[in-house]
């Protein structure tokens, strides 16, 4: 399955047709707690990641947390 990933195309691993959000990150050794996510343009509550579906050529971008000072 290939999806748009911050602007770039991405093949997911494996030959499923959709997977979670959360599946998604776990696959790319992002930490959920860390990040914030938009699905086809809606940006999504931490707590929708195991609800939301990922399917073919959806828009996904990930945007990390970063503490400073």
């Amino acid at each position: 399955m290939t999806i748009i990933l911050n602007g770039d195309r991405h093949e997911v691993a494996g030959t499923r047709e959709s997977i979670s959000v959360s599946e998604l990150l776990e696959q790319l050794s992002i930490d959920a707690r860390r990040v914030a996510v938009e699905h086809n343009l809606v940006v999504l509550r931490r707590a929708a990641f195991d609800e939301t579906v990922v399917r073919e050529g959806d828009q996904i971008e990930i945007v990390n947390f970063v503490g400073g000072g």
